[in-house]
């Protein structure tokens, strides 16, 4: 007969032995991992998450864990009816709290789990003096409303350009990109540098930047206050860019060649601005590909600009104006993914795919100069964070400051004041729709800054290590944005219970009727 304390012991070794085997994975292929990124994809979808980070978490951290336990049984069955036995189980529970130790141990500092932790008991009112509601703002729309293309592109960095652009590589690795931000708007003023915005604390993931940079706010979420999996909305107290569109009457779409459900991003989507989302299951189900097709996240960028023409052209004969949202993929590390039209110009693998993302930027957006509608578009196109791959930014100086690539194609306005602005993707926001020809009373929109007018980021006006610092700390507005109606929550689950009741109890039926 099995003993209990066999069955935990077995239990306790597993498990200790996975957070620590997935701990020393995480800090080995994560750059700048972040507590609230790691907090933030606990409570969040993971549905779609790509088929290499599984086989690699499978390979690297269940199966060694797995392969420990088993040990561990053949030990207890050696030695279940002799003295030694008591040894090996004490020898288990030890093993398994010191393994456990030593973990936290070695993520406290890679992860910062201290100042971490520290912040969590610190409370701070930057947020809540610095938020500017779109509520209380007056937000005007130019006669002919302009459409927007809005393209956040994976991990990809100001970085990756050459020394001489304002990069940290001997070789430029977005030769097509620079070129870009150079003869567009980057917020660079007179100095041939490329500027970008830095991703602050709760956007330095792609939910996080998403959020960050149609908002204005950092996606600061409290594990026991918001589980994102069984909610009906997604911070349904605040305004954001798509909100506002959707008041002024665009039609707006989020392309994405991944699963819209990771991360709440579809979620996210459909709460503020009811774009549709057409994702690798919207697509698929377009028979525009064969249904087992499955790459890397999904389907690679290539085919997503191509979807991207046919609905820009679909929606251009539209009367109403609208907003085009894509992400691409190509670029997520570890070392992104080679398609077919990849060059090898690079002995490294990500700088190949990076060159190959530079070209098919350029490519749409030459393609969309060359459309009618493109007089009336304004193309905003950012990076949405930097790049989390652990050894492609090795040769990058410490104190080289990493930013998001950022370019304003065909805005109609112009910067006010001809300097290099200090800027984080919050203000992309009110910017944005700055770059539309919209008016914005005070240029100013959650904790954004028009950086078209006059008016000082908060970067600029506090410094941005006080900034970055402030925003680590918890904060009453934050916490009220992110309250959840637990009764909603309720709800949602018992709904898509009763739905699927429903559903089955009609399919009995209809063979039921068949079989009459």
């Amino acid at each position: 007969m099995i003993r209990i304390e066999t069955v935990l012991a077995v239990i306790l070794v597993f498990l200790s032995t996975l957070i620590m085997f997935s701990v020393k994975w995480l800090l080995a292929t994560w750059s700048e991992l972040t507590v609230d990124e790691i907090i933030y994809h606990i409570v969040a979808p993971l549905q779609g998450t790509s088929t290499v980070m599984v086989k690699e978490y499978l390979m690297h951290c269940t199966v060694p864990a797995a392969l420990v336990s088993l040990i561990v049984i053949a030990v207890f069955i050696t030695y279940r009816k002799k003295k030694a036995y008591g040894y090996a189980l004490m020898l288990s529970f030890v093993s398994a709290f010191f393994t456990t130790g030593f973990t936290v141990i070695n993520a406290w500092d890679d992860l910062d789990l201290g100042n971490y932790l520290v912040s969590q008991f610190e409370k701070s009112s930057f947020i809540d003096d610095n938020y500017v509601d779109p509520k209380d703002v007056k937000i005007e729309f130019p006669e002919k409303k302009k459409n927007l293309i809005y393209i956040y592109l994976e991990s990809t960095e100001i970085t990756f350009a050459d020394e001489k652009s304002g990069g940290a590589f001997k070789d430029n690795v977005i030769p097509e990109l620079t070129r870009l931000a150079e003869e567009n708007e980057d917020f660079s003023g007179e100095e041939s540098r490329l500027n970008g915005g830095y991703a602050m604390p709760g956007a330095t993931w792609t939910m996080g930047a998403l959020f960050a940079q149609t908002s204005g706010l950092p996606l600061k979420i409290s594990i026991d206050k918001n589980a994102m999996d069984s909610q009906s909305s997604f911070f349904p107290g605040i305004i954001t860019l798509g909100d506002i569109l959707h008041k002024e009457g665009y039609n707006q779409e989020f392309l994405l060649g991944s699963v819209g459900y990771f991360g709440g991003r579809k979620l996210y989507f459909n709460s503020h601005g009811n774009y549709e989302i057409k994702d690798y299951s919207y697509w698929k189900k377009q028979h525009k590909f064969d249904p087992s097709y499955w790459v890397n996240w999904g389907f690679e960028d290539r085919k997503l600009y191509e979807y991207a023409k046919e609905e820009l052209t679909r929606l251009s004969q539209k009367s109403e104006p609208f907003n085009l949202t894509l992400l691409t993929v190509d670029t997520h590390f570890p070392d992104g993914y080679v398609c077919e039209i990849c060059q090898k110009n690079f002995d490294d693998q990500y700088a190949n795919v990076y060159n190959c993302a530079s070209r098919q930027v350029k490519e749409f957006v030459d393609w969309c100069k060359v459309q009618d509608w493109f007089e009336n578009t304004t193309i905003v196109i950012s990076g949405d964070h930097p790049t989390m791959d652990h050894d492609f930014c090795n040769s990058v100086p410490n104190e080289y400051e990493r930013t998001v690539y950022t370019a304003y194609i065909n805005s109609s306005v112009s910067p006010k004041i001809n300097v290099r602005r200090d800027y984080t993707t919050f203000d992309d926001f009110p910017t944005t729709l700055a770059a539309m020809g919209v008016t914005i009373e005070g240029d100013r929109l959650g904790l954004g800054t028009n950086l078209f007018s006059c008016e000082k980021t908060l970067s600029e006006k506090f410094g941005r290590e006080f900034e970055k610092n402030e925003l680590e700390k918890k904060s009453d507005l934050m916490i009220e944005f992110g309250q959840i109606d637990k009764s909603a929550a309720f709800e949602s689950k018992e709904a898509k219970e009763l739905k699927e009741k429903e559903k089955k109890t009609k399919a009995e039926s209809e063979t039921k009727n068949e079989s009459t």
